[in-house]
């Protein structure tokens, strides 16, 4: 199934030596997203069944990448839960991360973050287990998040 992701993935990538950050939602309704960095990107919406894809990158202001994902239409605006796929590219290496913030959007459902070449993160219940979530990979490897995995 993650063969069918990554690929997926590829398709809507350019050719060039950096990956990707993905969001697909396997989810039965849509989320809404923006990716924040220094500053807050466009909200979209992922539909059950669609995918967001932006190339890795490194923020000039603030070094990282939140896309942070809401339940709720315009949930970043109005203070609704919030689960945030984070990256960061440091050189040859990406580091990425799952937390939430001001509760849980996703509990119930299992959550997973995988790449090629790195770790997964894996919530089988929608929230934070114990421990620590940031996992590293190549930047040229793609990072996937599929929400109800």
């Amino acid at each position: 199934m993650y063969l069918a992701i990554f690929s997926l993935v590829a398709l809507v990538s350019t050719a060039s030596a950096i990956g990707n950050a993905a969001v697909v939602n396997k989810c039965d309704d849509p989320f809404y997203l923006w990716s924040v960095g220094g500053a807050i990107g466009p909200m979209q919406v992922v539909s059950p069944g669609g995918l967001y894809a932006e190339p890795l990158h490194r923020d000039p202001r603030s070094g990282g990448v939140a896309i942070k994902i809401t339940a709720v239409d315009n949930g970043l605006l109005n203070g609704a839960a919030q689960l945030i796929f984070a990256y960061t590219v440091d050189g040859d290496q990406v580091w990425y991360d799952l937390s939430d913030v001001f509760g849980e959007p996703f509990s119930g459902k299992r959550l997973k973050v995988s790449s090629n070449g790195g770790a997964s993160i894996d919530w089988p219940n929608g929230t934070r287990p114990l421990g620590s979530q940031v996992k590293n990979t190549a930047s040229t490897d793609d990072v996937v998040f599929v929400a109800c995995a």
